[in-house]
């Protein structure tokens, strides 16, 4: 691939980009950009995280070195997995085998944890660094990104670091683009912010879409404010795990809230448009003749119009996509089978009696 092309592919299917000139100009100047996505390992990945898996491997097929943050001290700090390290990190280890199964290549994408940082004296100096450069106003604001309010700063001191951490991990690893969902922007425009601030070098960053709840509760607004709209590994009911079996998958869709002719806040929908079309660029579904006959669509805006204008039958589109998530799926369930180990039921237990 050219710059234009690697600038193209990391771009493509994103919400927010900052900003698309530093991206490209990125590209053009650094044959092999430093990348970057960080997740608090804190239970099952969902269908969701298909939006993540795919945007990490066009991020390595643009030739970017790409670090997956496995920040066990960050998940730690907002009480996640009841805040045992040792099944956080347990994990972890099933995220990086997720995403291997997914096709992100471990020969291309590394994983790196939060504990490899946390033991510098210099990484606790940026961490200050960041601090001292961040009101407590702005510090409760980034709050967010933790899936808590301004207030939950009230409960534990210890949350009040996390804004700072999350941003200095950043310049410690080093990064050049930030990738994240749209809940993570806040974190990466403190980073920008202090970057400016300090005249350090600043991160670009590019944010996908968040996939609505299969509830139907709408997603988290585009400024990354907390919602309760968005899937989630902290509400199970809301999305579908990975891995999940055909039935599973398939009694989830048909229950999901799918209302015809709606566009917003359609996880249905959504799942087409943030998930679907990166993937297999493409949505054949399969109609009876009474209903339309089969019929398949190329083009994200060309499926949208048709339903809007309420050309798909709400069980057709359900049964289109319960066949895309099956097949996505599918690695998946053949890898944890093959190392049980790893699968979610190592980490989603019941704390230890040690923690």
């Amino acid at each position: 691939m050219d710059a234009e092309e690697r600038f193209e592919r990391v771009v493509r299917n994103t919400e927010e980009v900052l900003t698309r000139e530093e991206v490209r100009n990125l590209f053009e100047t650094n044959d092999r950009p430093k990348a970057y996505i960080g997740f608090e390992p804190s239970g099952a990945l969902t269908v969701a995280h298909l939006i993540t898996a795919r945007k990490i491997i066009d991020l390595a097929e643009a030739g970017c070195d790409v670090t997956v943050f496995l920040a066990d001290w960050h998940a730690w700090i907002n009480d996640k997995l009841g805040g045992d390290l040792e099944r956080i990190r347990t994990s972890g280890r099933y995220m990086a085998a997720a995403f291997a199964a997914l096709g992100a290549d471990p020969d291309r994408v590394r994983y790196r944890w939060a504990h490899e940082l946390t033991g510098s004296a210099d990484y606790w100096a940026r961490v200050v660094r960041v601090a001292k450069a961040t009101s407590l106003a702005r510090t409760k604001r980034a709050m967010s990104i933790m899936g808590r309010s301004e207030d939950a700063s009230d409960l534990d001191t210890s949350r009040l670091f996390y804004p700072s951490m999350q941003a200095a991990d950043i310049f410690e690893l080093p990064v050049d683009l930030a990738y994240g969902g749209m809940d993570q922007r806040r974190a990466h425009v403190l980073a920008r912010e202090v970057a400016h601030h300090y005249n350090w070098p600043v991160p670009t960053a590019v944010h996908t879409p968040l996939l609505s709840s299969l509830k139907g509760t709408g997603r988290m607004d585009s400024t990354g404010a907390v919602g309760e709209g968005k899937m989630s590994k902290s509400d199970p009911s809301s999305g579908i795990p990975i891995p999940s079996d055909p039935d599973e998958i398939a009694r989830r869709i048909a229950g999901a809230f799918c209302p015809p002719k709606q566009v917003d806040r359609n996880p249905i929908v959504e799942v087409v448009r943030f998930i679907v079309f990166p993937w297999e660029a493409k949505l054949a579904v399969d109609r009876t003749a009474a209903h339309g006959g089969p019929v398949e669509f190329v083009d994200p805006g060309e499926f949208t119009a048709a339903w809007s204008a309420g050309r798909l039958h709400p069980q057709d589109l359900k049964g289109a996509v319960t066949a895309v998530l099956d097949r996505l799926m599918e690695p998946t369930r053949h890898y944890f089978a093959a190392h049980p180990e790893l699968a979610p039921a190592a980490f989603l237990s019941a704390p230890s009696s040690s923690s």
